[in-house]
């Protein structure tokens, strides 16, 4: 933006005496010098350039030129002139200065710098999954307890991890995050969580914490809270009561045998529930405690004492964790319910024999019915990628019951299956091959044909031949090793984590 200043003639008087000349619809300052002497009006513009010796006033101008002093002489109007076209000529100097110097301002400079240069002083970005949006960078330092540490980088976290704490310390107002886990916390009383409002979530595994040291409502409170961490504890009943912000809630490796009836009631936003390594049995379960959780999506019960199928689970269920349990059948239709499930896992159970359509589900990604009973497969829907039957009594794999039909516009999807210790004494039929054109391995290994001695087929592990994008992205997921082991394949097992997270 140029600015422009115009200056006007005026008449500079330094006679004693003389009156000044007032210049027409001009504001104007009547000037008086220090030694009495009167001057001429000039613009306000000009003046910014003038000796600090002058007061000045303004008056208002009149419509039209008066002239109040007697007439001059000639000499006295040229020495005036040459007074004027002395001034003019010095400040037209300093106008043009003043001009280049804006105008090479903005000729030199460069807008996208201002977009493209990182500040020197940019505070780094940190994603943290566990918040809304992104979080401030504090400019003051946060309150920590004197126990824990408080990074700059994550104010709103508080760490006392690892530091053989007893008690919880006071936690100040601020954070939103609280990690307490690997210490000898054995209760949780209320006094430390009285200022706190924001906090989001508590991670308390591996303490010893008891059921009967926690307060009565002391979570409850926390209405801002989303995930609550106590797993590797000592706590015999399941938590009560709880707030209904809950999303996550990890029980996993305690001692819990007793689920009060209206214990998950009060839980319509849980997504995530582990139980894990409990002593949970059948009759804890006859109460339906998860069918009030229409927004579950995971359920771990692996390492319990079940022995039946877990009644009238939500139908918003994806991920359901069974292993380890003494479960002998699955009833029919069963999963009919369940039509989001994604990955079912029930390995090392008794199961002997699974009805024909028992996993016809649409969604169904992994199976995982390894070291079980079973004597023969079962069908198999057309989402299903990976299969674990290990450590089975299975003879033969029948491809018809496993594929039933051909649809060259509906292929089957499998691409990974997993059959050593079994009773197999040849390899599955080529037939499968068409089912399943989308195989790429099926892993025999050693088989239990006697029973003092494991055998082998003579291909343990089958491969289909791969063109050279599919080599290329096998080689990329280290899935083209020479040599296959039976730990090679149980690394397979992990395609999904074991509490799918």
């Amino acid at each position: 933006m140029m600015w422009h200043r115009t200056f006007f003639f005026f008449n500079w008087q330094i006679r004693r005496g003389a009156k000044a000349i007032i210049l027409p619809c001009l504001p104007t300052r009547q000037l008086t010098t220090k030694y009495g002497l009167e001057r001429s009006f000039v613009p306000p513009a000009v003046l910014d350039y003038f000796s600090d010796d002058f007061t000045s006033t303004i008056t208002c101008c009149p419509l039209q030129p008066e002239l109040h002093r007697p007439p001059k002489s000639k000499f006295s109007q040229i020495q005036d002139t040459s007074l004027i076209m002395g001034i003019l000529s010095q400040l037209s100097i300093i106008h043009l200065l003043w001009s280049a110097m804006v105008f090479c301002q903005y000729e030199d400079y460069d807008f996208e710098d201002e977009y493209n240069e990182e500040p020197d002083h940019q505070q780094p970005y940190y994603f943290n999954s566990n918040t809304e949006a992104e979080v401030p960078h504090f400019p003051f330092p946060v309150e920590c307890a004197r126990e824990c540490f408080c990074p700059p980088a994550f104010p709103l976290s508080m760490y006392c991890d690892h530091r053989e704490l007893k008690t919880i310390p006071n936690i100040p107002s601020h954070v939103q995050q609280l990690y307490l886990q690997n210490n000898y916390i054995e209760a949780v009383p209320t006094g430390p969580f009285t200022n706190v409002t924001f906090l989001r979530e508590i991670n308390f595994s591996r303490n010893k914490i008891k059921s009967h040291m926690i307060d009565h409502g002391v979570f409850a409170k926390l209405s801002s809270l989303v995930q609550l961490h106590l797993q590797h504890n000592e706590l015999e009943e399941f938590p009560f009561p709880l707030p209904s912000s809950l999303e996550k809630l990890l029980l996993g490796f305690n001692k819990i045998s007793q689920l009060s009836g209206n214990a998950m009631e009060g839980l319509p936003n849980i997504t995530m529930l582990d139980l894990c390594n409990n002593f949970l049995d059948d009759s804890v379960l006859k109460g339906k405690p998860f069918s009030t959780m229409k927004n579950l999506m995971q359920l771990n019960l692996c390492n319990n004492k079940l022995l039946t199928m877990p009644p009238e689970l939500p139908s918003s269920l994806m991920y359901l964790s069974l292993e380890n349990n003494s479960i002998s059948y699955i009833p029919e239709n069963y999963f009919k319910r369940l039509p989001k499930l994604i990955a079912l896992r029930m390995s090392h159970n008794n199961l002997q024999n699974i009805p024909h359509n028992t996993f016809n589900l649409p969604n169904l990604l992994e199976l995982n019915l390894g070291h079980n009973k079973l004597k023969q497969v079962f069908y198999i829907p057309r989402s299903l990628q990976h299969l674990y039957i290990e450590d089975n009594d299975i003879e033969i794999i029948n491809v018809t019951l496993m594929c039933p039909s051909i649809d060259p516009m509906n292929t089957n999807q499998l691409t990974y299956i997993r059959a050593d210790k079994n009773k197999l004494t040849i390899p599955i039929s080529t037939y499968a091959f068409f089912c399943f054109p989308h195989i790429r391995t099926i892993y025999y290994g050693d088989q239990n044909v006697n029973a003092n001695k494991s055998t082998q087929l003579r291909i343990p592990v089958f491969r289909r031949f791969l063109t050279p994008e599919e080599y290329d992205e096998a080689r990329d997921n280290h899935e083209t090793h020479d040599h296959e082991t039976e730990e090679d394949h149980e690394a397979e097992d992990s395609y999904f984590h074991p509490y799918f997270q």
